[in-house]
């Protein structure tokens, strides 16, 4: 191996040249960079890009980001956000009660059985799902940002993280401990948890209002008093898209994922009672053809992806084959997007939102993406995606149920199948 790299010339000029500059900035198809530009033939948004800091929430940014443009509109202001503090706020007291029943329902089972220890290494992340978001949404309500602004914690969460992490790792031994006491004995120790958990997060996040004044000047400088409101009634009053009408689609081109079945997975969910994480397993291109349509329609989509794969952060460009590592390397990558999900390679990391779309020819060329990693990158945080990027690193949409096909929503009826906790189809965005 020795003889053979030294014998070969390019090898030694890569070397080189990866000894004094990113691999990036070799790998980098400058004909692809060229030949993408921002520009798209529809496009939606006309608002600042959010910013979720150093947290795991794309997920909740993303599910406002959505729902925020048609609150806008009935407001008529020029910028505003739902306060993403309150929603993550929740989600972590729902989550951890989530993981306690998790824990008691598996407490027959030894510490080191795959479901218990993956339940043990995933627990008081911040990544979630579409259908964990409208969970909240429906139970919690929204509120303004103004009423529950960012805290140092929700910004950047990895302590506090790290608090709720030792606290229900000391709950599950704990709950764990009482199996031969019953459930009651159980759940009143989850409870004394819970209320460990809860002073963590009031202490990191603040307090949740219950109630709260909403006044507002919109774009014509007329000032609104819509009076006192409770996040229900405020969600209600300006949430003006129908996101109980949504499913989430997914392309799961695996041999073992049948295409027009449903899937869950195992313990993978914030809200005990709530709505469970149920996919439509679907076609690229349909699950693209819904996303063109709804964005032609005047409607963002909410979707999710593997955000690190071919992506050039401070350029803003996805392309399938932006980086020619081939070359440099002078070696083939050719997993397919099953091959992929099989061996570990890629999975669904970050969700966005699609806010605009070049169509040529009745078909998309590329995406504008918004993102929520503030906006001094890419078009002050608006991204742009090639089309051949979307078959093969896009995971997700929601989509409207009355989009579907009759024989799709006939699907949705359907018993789910019932993929094991540690599934590559279960991982959050975050």
């Amino acid at each position: 191996m020795d003889k053979s790299f030294a014998a070969n010339p390019a090898y030694r000029t890569m070397q080189n040249a990866v000894a004094q500059t990113s691999i990036d900035d070799i790998a980098l198809d400058r004909d692809v960079v060229t030949s993408t530009d921002p520009t798209v033939s529809h496009l939606l948004d006309d608002w600042k890009a959010t910013s979720q800091k150093q947290s795991g929430r794309c997920w909740l940014f993303a599910g406002l980001n959505l729902l925020r443009a048609g609150a806008m509109d009935k407001m008529n202001v020029a910028d505003f956000e739902f306060s993403q503090n309150h929603v993550m706020y929740w989600d972590k007291l729902e989550r951890a009660n989530y993981f306690l029943e998790a824990v008691i329902d598996t407490s027959d089972r030894d510490a080191d059985d795959r479901t218990v220890a993956f339940l043990l290494q995933e627990v008081a992340g911040d990544g979630g799902q579409w259908n964990m978001f409208t969970a909240l949404v429906r139970k919690h309500g929204l509120v303004p940002k103004s009423v529950m602004p960012e805290t140092e914690s929700s910004s950047a969460t990895r302590r506090m993280n790290a608090i709720l992490r030792n606290v229900l790792r000391q709950g599950a031994r704990d709950v764990r401990a009482l199996r031969g006491s019953g459930v009651d004995a159980q759940r009143d120790e989850k409870a004394r948890v819970l209320d460990v958990v809860h002073r963590v997060l009031r202490i990191h996040l603040g307090t949740p209002p219950t109630r709260f004044l909403w006044q507002w000047k919109d774009k014509d400088r007329e000032f609104h008093r819509a009076g006192e409101m409770t996040p229900q009634e405020f969600a209600a009053e300006y949430v003006t898209i129908p996101y109980e009408d949504y499913v989430c689609l997914v392309n799961d081109p695996r041999e073992s994922s049948p295409y027009g079945r449903t899937f869950t997975v195992d313990y993978l969910g914030n809200v005990v009672g709530g709505e469970p994480v149920t996919y439509l397993n679907v076609e690229s291109d349909l699950m693209k053809k819904l996303a063109m349509d709804t964005v032609v329609g005047g409607e963002p989509v909410w979707f999710g992806c593997d955000v690190g794969q071919m992506m050039r952060r401070d350029l803003g460009i996805w392309d399938a084959k932006l980086f020619d590592y081939q070359s440099v390397y002078d070696t083939r990558f050719d997993l397919g997007k099953a091959d992929r999900l099989v061996f570990h390679e890629s999975l669904m990391t970050h969700a966005m939102l699609f806010t605009g779309v070049d169509v040529v020819d009745g078909a998309p060329r590329k995406w504008r993406v918004e993102n929520s990693w503030g906006d001094e990158t890419a078009d002050k945080g608006f991204y742009t995606m090639n089309d051949s990027w979307f078959d093969e690193y896009v995971f997700e949409i929601a989509a409207r149920k009355s989009a579907l096909p009759a024989e799709l929503r006939a699907a949705l009826d359907t018993e789910p199948i019932v993929l094991p906790a540690w599934d590559p189809m279960g991982s959050l965005a975050r």
